[in-house]
């Protein structure tokens, strides 16, 4: 058996929009079910009850849109952190930071890796840190 460690983002009304624009950062399929597809009627309907990513490359996100009868408190408490030494990080990191804002930028550390922070335009902070690629344990 398999278990998985999932971010799962709450949104307020735009989690179609927000995972639409995930899927185009990370690519893959997206899976949107609604409110109204398991039977609920009335203002939440169209709302997004459970949305769900998965890229080729292993990555998975989750959200759902908050129903109106839930408090919805967004915070400043999680940032999703991608990092490896794979370029198309960089691809994403472009891309995550357009129309957000830039706290840190990408560009070499101390340590010698590449790393930024960013909110992108759904209020969502991201981390992105571009390691160097270490030779596998065994090889010189």
């Amino acid at each position: 058996m398999t278990t998985y460690l999932n971010p799962y983002v709450s949104f307020k009304d735009n989690a179609r929009e927000a995972m639409e624009f995930y899927r185009d950062v990370f690519a893959g399929r997206l899976d949107i079910s609604t409110f109204g597809e398991f039977g609920q009627a009335g203002p939440n309907a169209d709302k997004v009850m459970h949305a769900v990513l998965e890229t080729d490359s292993g990555l998975r996100l989750m959200a759902a849109d908050t129903p109106d009868e839930m408090p919805y408190q967004p915070g400043n408490t999680v940032t999703l952190s991608l990092s490896g030494d794979d370029e198309a990080l960089r691809d994403y990191w472009t891309k995550l930071s357009d129309g957000g804002t830039v706290t840190m930028p990408l560009e070499k550390q101390v340590w010698g890796d590449e790393f930024g922070q960013c909110t992108d335009r759904f209020g969502i902070s991201w981390m992105i840190n571009i390691g160097t690629p270490r030779p596998v344990q065994g090889t010189a």
